[in-house]
């Protein structure tokens, strides 16, 4: 073992983008009695897992490899799901940095034996950092919009970035104010 810092994350040629259809996908699955909460309807953390499982697809797809869960945005519930629904998890890349992306996710339920159109119950964002096999950083291909509804999402996943990143900020510089004024926590 030794003393020296990790090597910083190595420079490499400009990697070719990837469209965003490229890595786009779907998981559906039928939920069941075990995966009620007490109240009778899916449990909200059975669809947290299928979000960050299809997610974390994409995200793997885009970036040609591993990627880990950094960060989970605006997980919004919008409706119940219910024993026998057949949820759809439709999810995308939608930004990307120079090592981390933004997945965009939709989560769809449908009732297994009715033929109307499926209603969104859920969306999230969520943002991957992609890794190597030794879990340090690694470039990522950009993103290439294919759609004006791909450029929205893109434009709205910078403003999303923005705000983790000055609230980030924010926090940092509330801690250090109050370790300098000698409050403990």
């Amino acid at each position: 073992m030794t003393d020296q810092a990790p090597a910083p994350l190595a420079e490499s040629p400009d990697i070719p983008g990837k469209p965003v259809s490229a890595s786009r996908t779907t998981l559906s699955h039928i939920m069941t009695h075990n995966d009620t909460n007490l109240l009778g309807t899916v449990h909200g953390g059975v669809i947290m897992k299928l979000v960050d499982d299809a997610a974390g697809a994409v995200a793997g797809r885009h970036s040609g490899g591993p990627a880990v869960t950094a960060s989970m945005d605006e997980m919004a519930f919008l409706e119940p799901v219910r024993v026998g629904d057949l949820v759809h998890v439709k999810a995308q890349v939608n930004w990307t940095g120079r090592t981390s992306m933004e997945v965009g996710v939709r989560v769809l339920a449908e009732r297994w034996n009715e033929s109307a159109p499926a209603t969104q119950v859920g969306s999230a964002y969520l943002v991957f950092a992609a890794v190597d096999a030794d879990g340090r950083p690694r470039r990522v291909p950009p993103v290439i919009s294919e759609t004006e509804r791909d450029r929205r999402r893109n434009q709205e996943a910078q403003i999303r970035r923005t705000h983790r990143l000055a609230r980030r900020r924010a926090i940092v510089e509330l801690r250090e104010k109050r370790a300098a004024d000698g409050i403990e926590d």
